[in-house]
């Protein structure tokens, strides 16, 4: 288990595709294409080749004794100006692992996954070459879909020689692979194992989220010759809605893991947006995001019922419009029993927590049994230039990961 090269691996990577101001693999575009022509020159060092499905996921097969597999891998694209270890951490963990069955004929077929646009950075939509894979892509919904440039999601897509309307053919291949296991290593671009003292953590699943647009409408005034009471703001309405809505997580959330919960208003517009008038319109973004259900459903019936009672104490009406909604995604109990294990041979401990973000494995929990582990995010960042983990903690998870995946082929082969 060459944790080191791993490292170097990275750090090789990251120097090839970033800027002084951090990684620029956004998808579709060149500099991912070159980060995914690294991949398959290290793939090719091993004698294997690179396949790649409708939906551009990139696919390594290394054959076994038995048909079923085991899936490892995350994805290379990044945001822009992103870190050097979001999606790259787990693909150069895959590849190691894959360098150590290469020699040999493994019991069970092992797979390796580049997945395609992952962070949804430039069109909006996350997840989407595992979405598509999954079958949860609808085609339509994207079709419209622009960056920033004006450029159309279908023709990035075509620039890189994958057709819109054949993605979901991705599903066809993955049901093909008589998956037995799907493993992601990824840091955990979050806080909590930096405070707990923990280099590496144990996955339990990806929180469910509900994303919402509430819209409240008053009547624009002006600020001057409008009394307080004779006011219909808009704004007042949401600002109460948005403190309620802290207060519901705080609410909801109990001790231990998995029971905490997230609300956040991230996007406040108001019209007509003029320093001498009361707002007249108000609309804000909710995302909430639990990893019970249940829970998750009492969250949105209480953010709602706290809506309507700010529409009415200041005399604006309130709507909703969903934006997109994703269930919980726990992750399999028996592979989680083989993360602890990995990560306490190498730890000591165990230290299990939930995933706020989402990530490709959330596809893949209603096709195959799932886990993750994650690596101690430094300082808690991600998704920007200062992202990092500790060298000793990030070799460490490394490791440990590497075990998981030895221990996952050896339950598989035994009928797990």
């Amino acid at each position: 288990m060459n944790a080191q090269r791993v490292v170097a691996d990275l750090r090789e990577l990251a120097a090839r595709t970033s800027t002084p101001d951090g990684a620029q693999r956004l998808a579709w575009g060149p500099v991912w294409r070159d980060a995914r022509e690294w991949f398959r020159d290290k793939i090719a060092e091993l004698g294997l080749r690179v396949d790649t499905d409708a939906a551009g996921n990139n696919w390594v097969t290394l054959p076994g004794s038995s048909s079923k597999s085991v899936i490892i891998g995350s994805h290379l694209d990044s945001v822009p100006n992103g870190g050097w270890l979001d999606g790259t951490l787990g693909v150069a963990a895959a590849l190691e692992a894959l360098r150590m069955h290469a020699a040999t004929r493994p019991p069970v077929t092992l797979r390796i996954v580049d997945w395609a646009d992952e962070e949804g950075a430039r069109f909006g939509r996350s997840l989407l070459g595992s979405g598509a894979a999954a079958g949860s892509l609808r085609i339509d919904s994207v079709r419209e879909l622009k960056d920033r440039q004006g450029t159309r999601l279908v023709d990035a897509l075509a620039e890189n020689g994958v057709v819109l309307d054949r993605m979901l053919d991705a599903g066809s291949d993955l049901k093909a692979m008589n998956a037995a296991a799907y493993l992601e290593l990824h840091i955990e671009q979050g806080p909590v194992l930096e405070s707990l003292q923990k280099p590496t953590g144990v996955v339990l699943g990806t929180f469910g989220v509900e994303r919402h647009t509430i819209r409240f409408i008053g009547q624009a005034a002006h600020s001057g010759s409008t009394p307080i009471p004779m006011r219909r703001d808009a704004f007042l309405a949401a600002a109460q809605t948005a403190l309620e809505c802290r207060e519901i997580a705080l609410r909801h959330s109990q001790p231990g893991p998995g029971r905490n919960v997230v609300c956040t208003v991230g996007v406040v517009n108001v019209e007509p947006k003029i320093v001498t008038a009361v707002p007249g319109v108000c609309e804000m973004s909710l995302d909430q995001r639990a990893l019970d259900a249940g829970v998750l459903a009492l969250m949105l019936r209480d953010a709602r019922q706290a809506s309507e009672r700010a529409a009415r104490e200041n005399n604006v009406m309130v709507e909703w419009r969903e934006l997109w909604r994703i269930e919980p995604r726990p992750f399999d109990p028996a592979l989680i029993a083989l993360c602890e294990q990995a990560v306490r041979e190498e730890t000591g401990d165990a230290t299990r927590l939930p995933s706020g973000p989402l990530h490709d494995a959330a596809e893949m929990v209603p096709h195959m049994p799932v886990v993750m582990m994650f690596a101690y995010s430094a300082n808690g960042l991600s998704h920007c230039k200062e992202e990092d983990t500790p060298i000793p903690h990030l070799e460490t998870t490394i490791r440990a990961y590497l075990r998981l995946v030895q221990k996952t082929i050896a339950h598989v082969a035994d009928g797990g």
